[in-house]
């Protein structure tokens, strides 16, 4: 079995308006199915000034995904990343939900979870 990416916010919105480059697009079409953290699905569909078309896309994106609980697992490993690193919460959720389930993230924000050891990123603007 090949690897499994969890798949940051700005990744989603990013393709769901169409402006992620050729390669990270490729990479998103080679995913069976989209896993996402629920912060990415309140970050995403949680945004006031959001336009109906682009709400549509983002629910249509969001109703093939797998979203991943906050959980106590999740919670707990969350909590010792804010007390390890300068993080902010929604991204120390991430990142924590990442490195529970062995995933690899996939964001264009690499400068939020660059000193997270054992993270694996990839930044589909830079495949």
């Amino acid at each position: 079995m090949g690897k499994e990416y969890l798949i940051d916010s700005n990744i989603v919105i990013d393709f769901c308006n169409g402006k992620l480059p050729a390669d990270g697009r490729d990479l998103l079409f080679t995913i069976e199915q989209p896993i996402i953290s629920v912060i990415t699905h309140i970050e995403v569909l949680g945004f006031a000034a959001i336009e109906k078309e682009e709400k549509q896309k983002l629910k249509s994106f969001l109703s093939f995904a797998h979203i991943i609980p906050l959980d106590l697992h999740v919670s707990a490993k969350t909590i010792e990343l804010k007390q390890q690193h300068r993080i902010k919460l929604p991204d120390a959720v991430i990142a924590a939900t990442t490195l529970l389930y062995g995933y690899v993230l996939l964001t264009r924000n690499t400068d939020d979870f660059k000193n997270i050891h054992g993270l694996e990123i990839i930044n589909p603007w830079e495949i």
